[in-house]
């Protein structure tokens, strides 16, 4: 067997590969970015097959570099940005459309027909999700209501439809493998997260054939072979990128949570074999996993993250590069009552309130550049907490522990806050890799690399540990101060 197992993660910009050998060393990684689309206002679109030929590009690169053969490499794992809707003509291979990207908001009004119809509740219990044109449901009815014949073709099942796992798994494999897995599967807003399957009630209302889906999987087991360098590589596992991420941090179990700080922020939280309904604004959706038993996982999403530091370096000229906000934040050893809540596009979890806008309160004369650098650095922390206390209330169990990656994470000063102000202890692991090596592990599970999801856990290599060491009342007036801060901030754009 191969000594290697090769992850590749197709994301929002950039298509990367990134070598991983037994041991959990990331022995190389190559990256290529790739051309975003925007025909209108709102609309985002990318070339499919861009993102197959970047992502071909990239794993042959690595190979090459590293000096690897074929013959060294055990499997192929898959991770990939999410709910991207792609259609493409079975025959030709030729995509029928570009693919639609997660951010395009085009389908708003199709999504508010739904609810008018009173399908929000269904979509809610039955997806796990909010009826949003986030996900891919209403995207894949845009395509065949634009494009004359496909849907017609699509019932004959000569258009298929797959997100970015499927379309890759079927080029890798010269379209002998049309497929998904439940994580994917379970950010489309048509598949049923209890039963397993297709949900009629939505196909039939959205008017999608069943013949043009693929079949689901789980996200650890063999799909198919590719053929590199004259030998067949098994495709041996596919997740979407936050489970995926979920799953490379380690978190198998009930109560498990880890936070990515990117652009905006994903929270997850393992909550084992029960699909946890979300009274607080969550969504629910399916964990990646090394067995066909499915666990599930809580989301919440906080919009604005580390955009608010690239909101400070670019917009407002405070810092010249985002690393600076770290140096800066520990200039004044406090905020001097300052918030600032980056509500730039509304607030997500668990406010869900589109009319908010930014807003920065508690200047003084005093007020320093220092005091808004770190009030923005804090806002990132205080925006997590309030999805950890949506997810405390969800599960009645209160969090320990969290594992941090993305970015930000490597910000010290971020991470003792968060340690603070969440009562909770941070752990950063040595690896921040953590989307691709979730992908490494379930494909190397998958195929024998790694017996257990217990033997890759006592290898999973710690950083540094970030614990609390706030008093309780500076905790609590801080909290008091935010979410004082946070409600001048909402309705604010309301007509």
């Amino acid at each position: 067997m191969g000594k290697y197992v090769l992850a590749l993660d197709q994301g929002t910009t950039s298509s990367r590969a990134i070598l991983f050998d037994r041991d959990q060393n990331m022995i190389g990684v190559t990256q290529k970015e790739f051309v975003q689309i925007y025909p209108r206002e709102g609309w985002v679109e990318h070339d499919p097959m861009e993102i197959y030929s970047s992502q071909y590009a990239v794993m042959m690169e690595l190979i090459t570099q590293h000096g690897v053969s074929a013959g060294d490499i055990a499997a192929i794992g898959i991770t990939n940005q999410r709910e991207t809707t792609i259609l493409w003509d079975k025959e030709t291979g030729r995509p029928i459309y570009n693919a639609i990207v997660w951010q395009c908001r085009r389908t708003s009004d199709i999504v508010d027909a739904l609810v008018a119809d009173g399908l929000a509740d269904h979509i809610r219990k039955t997806t796990g999700l909010v009826p949003d044109a986030y996900f891919s449901g209403t995207k894949i009815k845009w395509i065949l209501d634009q494009v004359p014949g496909s849907r017609e073709r699509a019932a004959r099942g000569e258009v298929l439809f797959g997100t970015v796992d499927t379309w890759l798994i079927w080029k890798l494999t010269n379209g002998a493998v049309h497929v998904t897995d439940y994580t994917n599967a379970s950010r489309t807003m048509i598949y049923d997260i209890h039963k397993l399957d297709w949900d009629d009630t939505l196909l039939k209302k959205l008017d999608i054939p069943r013949a043009c889906l693929p079949e689901v999987r789980p996200s650890s087991c063999v799909y198919g072979t590719a053929n590199i360098q004259g030998r067949e590589i098994p495709i041996a596992a596919a997740a979407g990128d936050q489970q995926a991420a979920l799953f490379g941090q380690c978190c198998f179990k009930k109560g498990d949570a880890k936070n990515t700080y990117g652009t905006g922020c994903f929270l997850l939280m393992h909550t084992g074999e029960e699909a946890c309904e979300s009274k607080n604004g969550l969504l629910t959706t399916i964990a990646a996993g090394s067995t066909p038993r499915v666990g599930y996982a809580l989301e919440g999403s906080v919009f604005v993250g580390g955009a608010v530091i690239q909101w400070l370096r670019d917009e407002m000229r405070f810092i010249t590069e985002s690393s600076d906000s770290e140096y800066y934040a520990g200039k004044v050893p406090n905020a001097g009552g300052v918030y600032l809540v980056p509500a730039f596009t509304g607030l997500g979890a668990p406010y869900w309130d589109m009319y908010a806008r930014g807003c920065i309160i508690g200047i003084t004369r005093g007020t320093k550049r220092y005091h808004i650098i770190r009030a923005a650095e804090e806002s990132i922390a205080y925006q997590s907490l309030d999805l950890v206390r949506a997810m405390e209330k969800d599960t009645g169990a209160q969090l320990r522990e969290l594992k941090v990656d993305g970015g930000a994470s490597r910000d010290a000063f971020l991470m003792q806050f968060q340690a603070d102000i969440t009562e909770a202890v941070i752990q950063r692991p040595l690896i921040r890799e953590t989307t691709a090596l979730g992908a490494a592990f379930l494909a190397g599970l998958a195929v024998g690399i790694w017996k257990d999801p217990e033997e890759i856990r006592s290898r999973w290599k710690r950083d540094t540990v970030f614990t609390p060491r706030m008093e309780a009342a500076e905790r609590e007036a801080l909290l008091a101060g935010w979410h004082k801060a946070v409600d001048r901030s909402r309705a604010w754009a309301h007509p």
